[in-house]
């Protein structure tokens, strides 16, 4: 099989990134295309990649300030000549399933979600604090766009979910039906449960639609201890929030540093809503329960009462009304580890390998 892998961009690092290096690790040989690639954001491991970008990663700025060029995507994505590929497997939150191939190719979209900046515009550009006069600048170059991402979404000849939440997106916005495959988690992860401190745990980068602030804001009024890990545009101002008993860790060096935080931790908080969300995951494998805002991924990850619980409106109150009810809560290390094992990279990549397959004989027949 001769395989394509097609990314959205690759400025920054989170759970997507580490969704395709399990998927490159399936498929080494691939090339990967993407619209820019920022070294400096990315584990070192991905300069030994076959790393394709499109014009937009020689533009001034693009790298860093990727927003900038927003009307460009489209064509950048356009103009990779993928000829020749038996499949084209597309990993994508924004653009990437708008590749051109051949009507002898089969492409597979693994939608992380369908472009939240398009379809989620109300919420997206609030809390990205987009002032008037952008929004009304913004309008004309945003009709457009949603309009080709629509027509682009034909092109795909099977979509792959992420979440029941995503999948119901698709359907919306695409309408089109989708499988579902959750991603992939480690579940090696080195550290044993033990008996916890006492203190809560974030591990997020701190951005605006991760909503930390409602977390640094309950947590600030109760006076429990919370530890936040990650960085951000966000940190600043979520510092001048923050009580004494809210500690700004920033990024810590290791993986297995944040492991044997989560090992350690009372329970993860998880305050945002999104699409899937592999950090609950992670700490169940620790051993450890969850927080989390009832919406999104959090719903096919999170068990109420037994291996975590739910808050269900987006406001300081409600998060701390759910952590006093976590405090009351037994929680088994064996069962959240168990649970967690489920959602582990051999299921993602056995499963993974046989939609392709199965598309690329439906497509040759």
């Amino acid at each position: 099989m001769k395989l394509a892998i097609v990314f959205s961009w690759l400025n920054q690092y989170g759970g997507a990134e580490r969704v395709l290096e399990v998927v490159h690790d399936m498929y080494p040989q691939a090339p990967v295309y993407t619209s820019l690639y920022r070294p400096e954001a990315l584990p070192d491991a991905y300069r030994s990649w076959d790393l394709r970008t499109s014009f937009l990663d020689r533009m001034p700025l693009a790298r860093r300030r990727h927003q900038l060029y927003l009307p460009w995507y489209p064509l950048a994505f356009e103009s990779f000549d993928l000829r020749g590929y038996d499949a084209v497997l597309s990993l994508t939150s924004g653009f990437g399933h708008g590749v051109i191939t051949s009507a002898e190719t089969a492409h597979l979209c693994y939608c992380l979600t369908p472009a939240r900046f398009l379809w989620s515009y109300h919420a997206y550009i609030e809390r990205e604090g987009v002032g008037r006069l952008a929004r009304l600048a913004l309008q004309p170059t945003l009709k457009s766009l949603r309009q080709w991402d629509r027509l682009a979404a034909d092109r795909v000849d099977q979509f792959v979910a992420i979440s029941r939440t995503v999948q119901r997106r698709i359907q919306k916005v695409y309408r089109r039906d989708s499988s579902l495959i959750y991603p992939p988690i480690s579940t090696d992860v080195g550290v044993s449960a033990s008996e916890p401190d006492d203190y809560y745990l974030i591990v997020s980068r701190l951005v605006p639609y991760k909503r930390i602030d409602l977390a640094v804001r309950a947590f600030s009024k109760m006076g429990l201890p919370l530890r936040i890990i990650g960085d951000g545009r966000d940190r600043a101002m979520l510092e001048r929030m923050a009580a004494p008993n809210v500690s700004f860790l920033g990024f810590v060096g290791s993986d297995a540093e944040v492991r044997e935080q989560m090992a350690r931790c009372r329970a993860l908080v998880f305050p945002g809503e999104e699409d899937f969300g592999i950090t609950p995951l992670e700490a169940m494998s620790a051993g450890r329960p969850v927080v989390a805002y009832a919406a999104g991924g959090a719903l096919d990850t999170v068990v109420e009462g037994v291996t975590g619980t739910f808050f269900r409106e987006p406001t300081p109150e409600s998060l701390a009304e759910a952590v006093l009810r976590m405090e009351g809560l037994s929680c088994s290390p064996d069962v959240l580890q168990a649970h967690a094992a489920k959602f582990g990279v051999a299921r993602f990549q056995r499963e993974l390998d046989q939609a392709l397959r199965d598309l690329i004989d439906r497509v040759r027949a």
